[in-house]
């Protein structure tokens, strides 16, 4: 370009020769040239184009005649995009565009090109913007490739949302689906209608016989593995199964039409089965219904004097016996057309038109009435016939009419008696309104006539019983006025449809009462052509049965939810309780084999802290239903009575206690400490939500539940109540106030177990919680406790092991600690050593029973409960009462339920101080010795 540049005529240019272009031109030029980024100069008035050569791939074609010629020639396609940037640029303004759409014409064909331009301004000798130099990049290969990205990912999308919709399908299709993998018929996947058939069992990853055992031997497992050997597919069109529809209840026969399709993988083998069908239960019924309908139909035929016939192309009758009765010729199944004609009365065969052989109409039928002469009697009779062309018949045949007659005569002699009394029309007229009149003002269901626009022409005394407006206050009023806001723009819409001729079934929405309530109105509506008549009943009991319903699931998904949070957590808490007793354990020997004074204050503070974290798990394994829990009858009352005192020490001096009880309260079977722990826990909740003071109340009343009540409990239930007037809770922290750790509180301030625990006290004792609070209104807890038989005993002092710790310990007797836990079954063992005691040891009850049936001396049996293996530690203490009986046993644990079980036997709850395990050892040995 070099080259090119100083050989062109300049001086034919708006430029002039190059000495005497400007200086700051001339430099920008000659750094242009060097540069191998594509360039180009607009200068002048006419912008006169000069380029490098690196710009001539974008230039094209028009190189070199560009050269030197103003821009809007060199690019007249692109100017309508850049002029006006060239225009800012001469204003002394620098500009950068980036990925700029400019339409082009290259080899011959428009195209859209996408450019990157930077505009920098170049000042002439005076001082001015004389102008500009562009250094341009094409992007319109980063440009494309970006938006062919793009299109990739809408087509994931795209294909990511019709995998979830084809899913959805399967989930929701009306005939039931499921999958099954392996020669064990493992069911891998299955829709809602196939869970719906089943009661909504869990058989996902289960084995077909396992899921469903009573379907055994019902044929339907065996064709599934023929159809698996073979890959054959197989088809059921109604087979009977019998099957229980929900746990517990009796098997209840069912009919179902299916596929066993079989799966294949990409050798041709057959790895599963596919199995698509229908509950044709309901249709079986109805067959078997048709049936007898039919057969009901042929004998109110005969009893009603119904005749059947169908007349062929052939010029035949096939006839029904009572047809032959009615027109008295002998029974036979076909008569021929002539005969009949015959019989029929002269001046009546012209009202019909199929008495001609071999003709058979397909219009001019229907209803026709005749006479006819009996041949069998003379007697003259009427007949009815009402009848019906049918084309294209079977097996080739033309068309035939199929048709019934029965005798008409007394109506006939009815309908000349009836002709004589037209002269009493018009009072039979004036009768039939009042009946009318009459429904209209004794129904119970609203009525209404209004116009299109929503004006009420007349109304029904059931208005003011139902809703309580009076008939003048309705009268041309906007029936829209009395509708609930958010029922009216639906409404609207069915006045539309109404006025297109169209009828209105079971359209609801809801009016306003006069007391500023709603009702809830099931419609039934036509229109003629100015108005709209309308009847509409009372739905308002039927709809809140459907909220108590839908309240009532919410309560049971809230209930299985928390059941696998306690399993869980009763899980976790196990494991706690041994890291607690491990490094209780510690500590204690720790203490005793240092003499050090500054570390007294240090374990000091652990063992406080163990003691914390193990309120922390008794409050977890509350809440998981695994605590060592002793139930026993509770008389309510006086059991919240007498924490009176302790209730209003945790609540402050501007709280007030109240308590409220009905007579005859029945007692509950639970554990005491729990329920005391209960509604210290409710109490401390309602003093934190209640700052500026307030009201707690307590309330206790008896409740029965019938079945089928929204709690999905029955029985006899106490019903106690925890309200506080403070400020509330939001419905969405209500419907996690059960989960364990969940808190509003500051931190520091509340572990989040407090609810939780009440969750699970109420579960125990075969009851159920929820909580009712709206923000600003204060909060009740109610629980649903089942009452029980039991007679509740008085309080009694109870004795701690450590309060009969008397005399010195025993030493030197041979102690056999079962503890399957290594870490802890090494800190306690070897506390028990230094204090004096022979310990063996064991990893679980499989490993002691030996031990136990040996003749190795063993003074005393400790044990922790839970341990793995097929013997737990109270299955273990019955073994040793038969191989050593009276051999003294002290068991540990932090989270069976079975503890509660066991009498007589001394049980240390977990974690345990090793001076309170002494303790109990020494007063389970001396109880024996003694």
């Amino acid at each position: 370009m070099g080259s090119l540049m100083h050989g062109h005529d300049w001086a034919a240019t708006p430029l002039g020769p190059m000495e005497g272009w400007p200086q700051d031109l001339r430099a920008t030029v000659r750094l242009m040239l060097r540069s191998r980024q594509a360039m180009f100069i607009g200068w002048g008035a006419d912008v006169t184009f000069l380029y490098n050569d690196a710009y001539l791939d974008i230039l094209g074609p028009r190189h070199p005649q560009a050269l030197g010629r103003p821009m809007r020639e060199v690019w007249p396609d692109a100017w309508p995009q850049v002029g006006d940037l060239v225009r800012r640029v001469y204003d002394g303004e620098p500009l950068l565009q980036e990925d700029l759409r400019v339409p082009l014409v290259r080899d011959g064909a428009a195209e859209d090109c996408y450019f990157t331009f930077s505009y920098t301004p170049i000042a002439d000798e005076s001082g001015r913007t004389g102008g500009f130099l562009c250094i341009v990049a094409e992007t319109t290969s980063a440009v494309e490739r970006v938006r062919a990205e793009e299109e990739v990912r809408r087509v994931n999308e795209r294909l990511r949302a019709e995998g979830e919709r084809l899913r959805a399908l399967f989930r929701q299709a009306p005939g039931f689906m499921y999958v099954w993998r392996g020669p064990d018929l493992v069911f891998e996947m299955a829709n809602d209608a196939y869970f719906d058939l089943i009661g909504r069992r869990d058989i996902i990853g289960k084995p077909a016989r396992e899921a469903l055992p009573e379907i055994v031997g019902q044929g339907f497992f065996e064709l599934a593995d023929q159809v698996y050997a073979t890959g054959e597919p197989f088809v059921g069109e109604g087979m009977p199964a019998r099957i229980a529809r929900r746990p517990g209840a009796p098997l209840e026969e069912r009919f179902v039409t299916f596929v066993f399709q079989p799966i294949r993988d990409d050798q041709g083998q057959v790895m599963g089965l596919f199995v698509q069908g229908s509950d044709v239960t309901g249709m079986k019924r109805t067959e078997e219904a048709l049936r007898e309908s039919q057969q009901r139909l042929h004998i109110a035929q005969d009893a009603g004097g119904i005749g059947t016939f169908e007349l062929r192309a052939d010029g035949m009758l096939a006839v029904s016996p009572e047809f032959c009765r009615l027109w008295g010729i002998g029974e036979r199944p076909l008569v021929r057309l002539e005969e009949l004609v015959a019989l029929i009365h002269p001046d009546d065969r012209a009202n019909l038109n199929t008495l001609r052989p071999g003709q058979v109409p397909t219009d001019g039928l229907g209803y026709v009435e005749y006479r006819i002469n009996r041949p069998d009697s003379g007697a003259e009779r009427w007949i009815a016939r009402r009848a019906q062309a049918i084309t294209g018949g079977r097996d080739g045949e033309g068309a035939r009419i199929l048709g019934a007659c029965y005798d008409i005569t007394d109506r006939k002699c009815a309908e000349d008696a009836l002709r004589a009394l037209n002269a009493t029309l018009e009072q039979r007229v004036a009768e039939r309104t009042a009946d009318r009149d009459r429904m209209w003002r004794l129904s119970t269901d609203i009525m209404l006539v209004a116009r299109f626009d929503g004006t009420m022409t007349a109304v029904n005394p059931a208005w003011t019983t139902l809703l309580g407006w009076d008939e003048a206050e309705l009268q041309n009023a906007d029936f829209l006025k009395f509708i609930h806001p958010d029922d009216r723009a639906m409404t609207v819409a069915e006045v539309s449809r109404l006025q297109m001729g169209l009828t209105t079934l079971r359209f609801e929405n809801r009016y306003r009462h006069k007391d500023g309530s709603y009702r809830w109105i099931s419609w039934t509506a036509v229109p003629d052509d100015r108005f709209i008549h309308a009847v509409g009943r009372d739905v308002t009991a039927r709809k809140d049965s459907e909220a108590a319903l839908r309240r009532a699931e919410d309560q049971l998904r809230q209930a299985q939810k928390m059941e696998a949070i306690g399993q869980l957590t009763g899980g976790v808490a196990h494991d706690f309780n041994n890291l607690l007793q491990a490094l209780s354990s510690c500590l204690t020997m720790i203490g005793r084999r240092s003499a050090e004074p500054k570390l007294v204050p240090l374990l000091e503070a652990g063992m406080q802290a163990v003691d914390r974290g193990a309120k922390l798990v008794q409050q977890l394994m509350g809440f998981a239903r695994r605590d060592s829990l002793r139930p026993e009858p509770i008389d309510v009352r006086d059991r919240v009575l007498g924490m009176a005192g302790l209730l209003e020490r945790a609540l402050r001096a501007d709280i007030r206690l109240e308590t409220r009880f009905a007579p005859g309260l029945r007692p509950i079977e639970a554990d005491p400490t729990q329920f005391e722990l209960a509604l210290i826990n409710m109490a401390v909740n309602a003093r934190d939500a209640m700052p500026e003071g307030g009201t707690l109340s307590i309330e206790a009343e008896n409740l029965t539940l019938h079945p089928g009540d929204a709690s999905g409990l029955e029985g006899q239930f106490l019903r106690l109540t925890v309200a506080d007037t403070g400020t509330g809770m939001a419905p969405e922290v209500a419907a996690k106030a059960f989960d364990p750790f969940f808190t509003t509180k500051e931190v520091g301030k509340g572990s989040g177990l407090g609810l939780a625990q009440v969750y699970g006290l109420a579960r125990q004792a075969g009851g159920t919680v929820w909580i009712e609070s709206r923000p600003g209104e204060g909060t009740r807890i109610v629980l649903l406790l089942r009452a029980t038989a039991g007679v509740p005993r008085a309080p009694a002092v109870s004795a701690d092991v450590s309060a009969d710790a008397a005399g010195p310990f025993i030493t030197g007797a041979r102690v056999l600690m079962v503890e399957d836990d290594p870490v802890v079954a090494s800190s306690v063992a070897a506390a028990l050593e230094e204090s004096g005691w022979t310990v063996l040891r064991a990893g679980s009850a499989d490993e002691a029973l030996p031990l136990l049936a040996g003749d190795e001396r063993i003074d005393l049996l400790f044990s922790d409960v839970v341990m793995p293996g097929r013997l737990s530690g109270i299955d273990l203490s019955r073994e040793a009462a038969i191989l050593r009986p009276g051999l003294p046993v002290v068991l540990t644990t932090g989270y069976s339920e079975d503890v509660a079980r066991t009498e007589g036997i001394a049980v240390l709850s977990k974690p345990y101080r090793i001076d309170t395990l002494l303790q109990a050892l020494h007063k389970a040995l001396a109880k024996v010795r003694g």
